[in-house]
């Protein structure tokens, strides 16, 4: 999830299959005041349950609906958003994502990692492959939600590795993702083969930061701390978890 502390909407990514998952956004009923235990206070009234609205993303190139986030594929493509209210968000007899049909909602297959910054909300896909329903087929790509504009642009995106157990600078499989205070993001990758921390800079270009030389496990949850001079993460199993404190600095455009 990425909070928007403006607003304070929240943006949820699905990581489902038949049929793919949806990009949310709950926003908070009129009148709602943000702070310490103020979500928790509002789960327990007694409209709690359907406190606010809970829509779907649906974007649109010029006035065609793109039914499928994998349609586009290069860095730089934007998609007008409309958001699609959902129908029983307690999907009482139907899951929620499958109370709308492919011409009403966007999917996305493997929607994993959120992160708010710069203005907006970053999220990635791991993967798409023809036979999981995608348009097109990748091993990830790197999108922003601008709210102010209400578009969702392709940051990046990584190609089909062909090769994840070779360590040449493919990537492939990110999931979670941190927004660097250095400029950029660095991604965690759950891919095939060997696993890394891979930052991408601002110009879209990716370069390893760390890799796991332990096992095949993920790397996961990088953040940074709150003054950016430190930078945390996880290998998943057997539940490392990792200070890195540089030294720092603005990436060049995909070089170390």
């Amino acid at each position: 999830m990425a909070v928007d502390p403006y607003t304070h909407s929240i943006y949820l990514t699905e990581d489902a299959s038949g049929p793919n998952g949806l990009y949310f956004r709950w926003t908070p009923p009129t009148g709602f005041r943000a702070g310490k235990g103020a979500l928790r206070a509002l789960a327990q009234r007694p409209d709690g349950g359907t406190a606010g609205s809970l829509a779907a993303m649906r974007c649109l190139r010029g006035g065609a609906h793109v039914t499928d986030l994998s349609e586009a594929t290069t860095p730089g493509t934007r998609y007008r958003v409309e958001w699609v209210e959902v129908p029983d968000r307690d999907a009482r007899t139907v899951s929620v994502r499958k109370q709308f049909t492919d011409a009403e909602v966007t999917r996305s297959r493997k929607l994993e990692g959120a992160w708010w910054g710069d203005g907006g909300a970053y999220f990635v896909a791991s993967y798409a492959r023809h036979d999981d329903g995608s348009a097109n087929e990748h091993d990830g790509p790197v999108c922003f939600y601008d709210p102010r504009r209400q578009t969702v642009t392709l940051k990046t995106i990584f190609g089909v590795n062909t090769d994840p157990e070779a360590d040449h600078g493919n990537y492939d499989g990110p999931d979670n993702i941190t927004v660097s205070p250095y400029g950029g993001v660095i991604l965690a990758e759950d891919g095939a083969g060997v696993s890394h921390l891979v930052g991408v800079t601002e110009q879209g270009k990716a370069y390893p930061l760390a890799r796991n030389e332990l096992n095949d496990s993920e790397f996961t949850g990088p953040t940074f701390s709150a003054d950016g001079k430190t930078l945390f993460a996880n290998i998943q199993s057997p539940g490392y978890v990792f200070a890195i404190t540089g030294p720092w600095g603005r990436p060049g455009n995909g070089h170390r």
